[in-house]
């Protein structure tokens, strides 16, 4: 992944806007979508995503709706682009050197695993606190 599919910005937008609500503070899927300007049916199919692996936590029933998992100072950007885009991947050879027959003598994959580990590392710097606070 290089760049980020409109499911991963909507996911993204989503989850930034609950960073910035107060950690008990339960939100509707409607209000949380008409907010960040996501389709609802695909902003709550990204939420159930999260749900599954603790980025939110949802709640049925009559004042249902989402919260943060844990403190937005505890979720990483990192996460939560892994979460729905998949690992940040910039050439199919920082996955598997054995898939590409030139492995052994190619002076373009240390660049590759260098771009990954830069991207990576930026993602992994900024919180969900940051991006809801502006503090960044």
């Amino acid at each position: 992944m290089m760049e980020l599919t409109r499911k991963g910005e909507y996911a993204v937008r989503g989850i930034v806007y609950l960073a910035g609500k107060p950690l008990d503070k339960v939100c509707l899927l409607s209000d949380i979508a008409t907010a960040v300007d996501v389709p609802p049916t695909f902003l709550a199919k990204i939420f159930q995503q999260f749900s599954k692996i603790g980025l939110v936590k949802s709640f049925r029933g009559t004042g249902g709706g989402f919260m943060l998992g844990r403190a937005p100072e505890n979720i990483t950007l990192l996460e939560v682009v892994e979460a729905v885009e998949g690992p940040i991947i910039p050439n199919r050879c920082v996955v598997n050197p054995l898939d590409c027959g030139r492995a052994g003598y190619c002076n373009v994959h240390p660049v590759w695993k260098q771009v990954q580990e830069k991207v990576r590392g930026v993602l992994e710097g900024v919180t969900l606190k940051e991006l809801a606070t502006g503090d960044k």
